[in-house]
């Protein structure tokens, strides 16, 4: 659990995971359906560096709230709920 906490003690990494929970909503020019967002669309989004989104994307995916696919070139993100599910449920049992 340590490491989830660790995962979301950033307020880049929760806002990514906000944007990511309504895909639609706030990625409204990419088709996040089917594989997700693309990296590049997170990037623009928070007004970061590549570099520093791939970190945070790296992180989260690490701590399981993201899952990963990559299409050619491109990696798209999406939000796994069953695993933020169980984090939380976990959470609320030991609090």
């Amino acid at each position: 659990m340590l490491d989830e906490c660790k995962a979301l003690s950033n307020e880049t990494r929760l806002r990514i995971l906000n944007w990511l929970k309504e895909p639609e909503a706030n990625f409204p020019c990419g088709d996040t359906a089917e594989l997700g967002v693309c990296a590049g669309l997170i990037q623009q989004k928070s007004g970061a560096s590549a570099s520093t989104v791939s970190a945070h994307l790296a992180i989260l995916q690490r701590a399981g709230f993201l899952q990963a696919t990559r299409r050619g070139q491109w990696i798209y993100y999406r939000r796994d709920e069953a695993r933020i599910r169980a984090f939380t449920e976990d959470l609320h049992r030991s609090l």
